[in-house]
């Protein structure tokens, strides 16, 4: 029997290790653009084409190479960064691994030209597969130039899996701002199809956050900066009216290097708890420093996961740090003294208090409960016998709430055009948020926000299918300036919206022009509904299961949808009950929660103990 273990040739080992290191274009961008921070370089230009799939090409103006240490960095493991094992815990450089340019050439057709300043000339070397096709001298400026052109042209199964160029585009903008936003004293550009999309003058780091991020955070930033001898932590973060509904413009940086980690976010989002609504999500830009010896940053191929020695210290620590930030600046919430006018006219403040309203005063319970000692909890007598059965019911609180919890999960959601529904019975809304519908034998309790949510969301997933919802052409249309991020999205899903009844289109560098919104879209309120959307949008980006055309529909459901809070009158409460019961799924949201519970009687006298 012949041996059956043999050696991987090096151009199919190296498009092994390229599957790890090179998921896409911006996997690859990622890499040149450590490596040209790793040179030194003042300026670093990318330029993209195709959304990266025919040409990605980084210029720097670093140190450069010698023709040795250039032919050698297209050779598996072979770094600059390492020379003992010692050096892997104390890593202050970018990239480090020695596999980032051997998969780029194992996957891509690789042209580097580059030149040391003690060179009188630079060399250019072609590769193709993993093999060298070309080098020679040529004259050059002194840095690196490094073009890929054709990212997986020799593994055909990888570049279908490639998404649309805009979707591309999405994920190389998020990568370009990470590394740009980690080396604010760099200038860096990126074009795109000939179109300069970013350039980023070298500044201070929040110049940079704003280039980046949009104008809106210029004057809503807030400063972090503690020292310890443990670690330091600076940068910005927004104050409470900035946040948003996603967790886009949320960046954690160790030693410069972009991470992500939901354990540090849970520590920044503490520090505004009760600040911002539960389900929004503060802006940051946060930089910890500290010795690398304590972080372990090799723990996965784009080194975006890294290992704390003591994560709680790191914790407290960035707790402390943004709390402290936002006190310091007065965006903690204060107590405003300034009374209203019309609390001003009021008996109590206009009348004088005299000697005999204070001795009343005094000698209430209430009065003697915050001066007197022992006070705080007693309970007067009374003849009244109202607190009668006041231990048994302290006494059956945990069988009672054992009991309740069992009746809310009992509680049940009809299906659609159930009999035992009076859909003509009387409608009320509680909260403004609740509609109550009676049924045979209790009622239900109505979410109008998921409720409407369900309705929207079938309706255009049916036009989504069918035909085109209708468009009504604006008289006035609104220009929409976005930041070159979203507009990557926009041009991801403009074609969508279109069928969806929204009529946008391109109108020159990361601007667009709505032409025309779905009829029901009150006018003038076109710019902030497409904000929102955008921003939903990015939201359900992050599940993979859906398709592009279910995450708008999704995005677009919730962002038009009733929301809490908004007073109905009783035709738009009867419209909305009838709309959701002729739903083909009516208990239920897009994500699975209830649009409405049902009470019955007997359940509701066993939570009174009748």
């Amino acid at each position: 029997m012949p041996d059956k273990i043999t050696l991987l040739p090096d151009n199919i080992a190296n498009q092994i290790a390229a599957g790890e290191v090179i998921q896409r274009p911006a996997s690859a961008i990622k890499e040149l653009l450590e490596n040209a921070v790793d040179a030194g370089a003042t300026e670093i230009k990318l330029l993209i084409n195709d959304a990266g799939k025919a040409l990605i090409q980084v210029i720097d103006n670093g140190s450069g190479m010698s023709e040795t240490d250039a032919r050698m960095s297209f050779e598996r493991h072979a770094t600059s960064k390492i020379k003992s094992i010692e050096d892997l815990f104390h890593i202050r450089t970018m990239g480090f691994r020695g596999e980032a340019l051997a998969s780029i050439a194992a996957v891509a057709q690789v042209e580097l030209k580059t030149k040391r300043a003690e060179d009188e000339t630079g060399i250019y070397i072609e590769v193709e597969n993993s093999a060298v096709k070309k080098q020679e001298p040529i004259a050059a400026p002194v840095g690196t130039s490094i073009a890929m052109k054709n990212l997986f042209f020799n593994v055909p199964a990888r570049r279908n899996f490639l998404k649309s160029n805009a979707a591309e585009m999405r994920h190389i903008v998020d990568e370009f701002t990470r590394v740009a936003m980690s080396f604010p004293e760099i200038l860096f550009t990126l074009t795109a199809n000939n179109q300069q999309l970013f350039h980023l003058e070298a500044g201070s780091l929040k110049q940079r956050i704003v280039q980046l991020l949009g104008n809106n955070y210029n004057a809503k930033l807030v400063t972090v900066k503690e020292e310890t001898d443990y670690m330091n932590i600076y940068g910005f973060v927004g104050k409470p009216e900035t946040a948003k509904k996603t967790r886009g413009d949320q960046y954690f940086f160790v030693n410069n290097r972009f991470i992500k980690s939901p354990y540090l976010n849970h520590a920044v989002m503490s520090a505004y708890q009760e600040m911002i609504p539960t389900d929004s999500f503060p802006m940051y830009v946060l930089f910890i420093d500290l010795d690398p010896a304590v972080v372990d940053v090799n723990v996965h191929p784009t080194k975006q996961e890294i290992k704390f020695e003591d994560e709680k210290i790191i914790y407290a620590f960035v707790q402390a740090a943004v709390k402290h930030a936002l006190a310091q600046f007065s965006v903690t919430p204060t107590l405003d003294f300034d009374l209203d006018a019309s609390i001003q006219q009021l008996s109590s403040i206009q009348q004088p208090f005299t000697e005999e309203r204070k001795s009343a005063a005094s000698s209430g319970s209430i009065f003697k409960g915050f001066t007197q000692k022992h006070q705080a909890h007693f309970i007067e007598k009374s003849d009244k016998n109202e607190l009668k059965h006041w231990r048994d019911f302290y006494e059956s609180q945990e069988t009672g709430v054992g009991r309740q919890e069992s009746t809310l999960k009992s509680v049940d959601t009809l299906p659609t055009h159930d009999s035992r529904l009076q859909t003509d019975g009387e409608l009320t809304q509680l909260l403004n948020t609740y509609i109550t519908l009676p049924s045979a034998n209790g009622f239900l309790l109505i979410h109008q926000q998921a409720a409407h949510e369900r309705v929207l969301y079938e309706l255009l997933k049916t036009a989504s299918k069918d035909k085109p919802v209708a468009t009504q052409r604006s008289m006035f249309p609104s220009t929409l300036e976005l930041t070159p991020s979203d507009a990557a999205v926009m041009q991801e899903i403009i074609g969508d919206l279109q069928q969806l009844g929204y009529t946008i289109e391109p109108f020159g560098k990361n601007t667009f022009v709505i032409q025309g919104t779905p009829a029901d879209v009150e006018a003038g309120n076109e710019k902030h509904i497409i904000d929102i959307l955008l921003e939903q949008y990015k939201h359900f980006s992050n599940e993979v299961k859906f398709s592009k055309r279910e995450k708008l529909i999704r995005s677009l459901a919730r962002q038009q949808a009733i929301k809490t809070g908004v007073r109905l009158t009783e035709r738009e409460m009867r419209q909305l009950v009838n709309d959701l019961f002729a739903c083909e799924q009516s208990n239920a949201t897009m994500d699975g929660n209830p649009t409405y519970l049902e009470f019955k009687q007997e359940q509701l006298e066993k939570m009174f103990g009748k």
